[in-house]
């Protein structure tokens, strides 16, 4: 990855922000202004920040929309308070009647290790720039490059963030490109360099395109606040 500092153009709060980078996605792109005729505005889909918002995506990876809320609730309830030190003094029997898998117990046990140490800072991370978010984040064990992305997409609001190895987004695109296959993350990255710096909304875009009645459906990838990878 280049070192190269890109800002980010700015941040998802509200459905006003949404409606706008859809009125410049489809001022530039037929391929988005078919989308956004198909689907109409998509849901603005922010979680919440911080800790909570990285559990909740960890819990999230790889499993189904309604098996993730049931995991994370009982998370909380479990865990209550959800904090990092009560993670870090949790014994793997109370973790695992959480639902959580092993990979999943030791993901949180880094973050939550991470932020103890003070080597992750929500306060700081939410400051800075969006590769700088990516690097610390995957520099946790466990928060991989899609984990990364959606929280950057979901939890911060970032407008030009984009999960290019999201398998939803992947067969989206093949279907409104009527693509020969399902493109890879690098394709899926260049592909989407077109709508900079509103990538974030063309995401929101095909999930919803993704979600139509015709649009195949796979259990593991159909979004929740985005599809289900790490």
């Amino acid at each position: 990855m280049s070192s190269r500092i890109i800002l980010s153009p700015g941040v998802i709060a509200n459905d006003s922000d949404i409606a706008h980078g859809v009125r410049v996605l489809r001022r530039r792109c037929p391929v988005m202004r078919r989308i956004h005729d198909a689907t109409g505005d998509p849901p603005l889909r922010l979680g919440a920040k911080g800790f909570r918002g990285l559990v909740e995506i960890v819990v999230s990876q790889q499993v189904l929309a309604a098996a993730a809320d049931t995991i994370f609730a009982r998370t909380e309830k479990v865990l209550r308070p959800l904090t990092p030190e009560r993670v870090l003094k949790a014994t793997e029997v109370e973790l695992r009647s959480c639902g959580l898998s092993g990979p999943k117990i030791k993901a949180l046990h880094h973050v939550a290790q991470a932020i103890t140490e003070d080597q992750l800072n929500f306060r700081r991370l939410h400051r800075a720039d969006d590769l700088i978010v990516h690097r610390d984040l995957t520099a946790i064990s466990g928060i991989g490059p899609w984990s990364a992305d959606i929280y950057l997409m979901f939890c911060m609001g970032r407008t030009d963030s984009w999960a290019a190895g999201d398998l939803a987004l992947q067969l989206a695109l093949q279907r409104a490109m009527d693509l020969a296959s399902k493109p890879d993350a690098a394709a899926c990255l260049a592909l989407a360099e077109q709508w900079r710096p509103y990538r974030a909304v063309a995401a929101r875009l095909l999930w919803a395109f993704y979600s139509l009645p015709k649009a195949p459906q796979s259990a593991s990838t159909k979004p929740r606040i985005a599809a289900k990878r790490q």
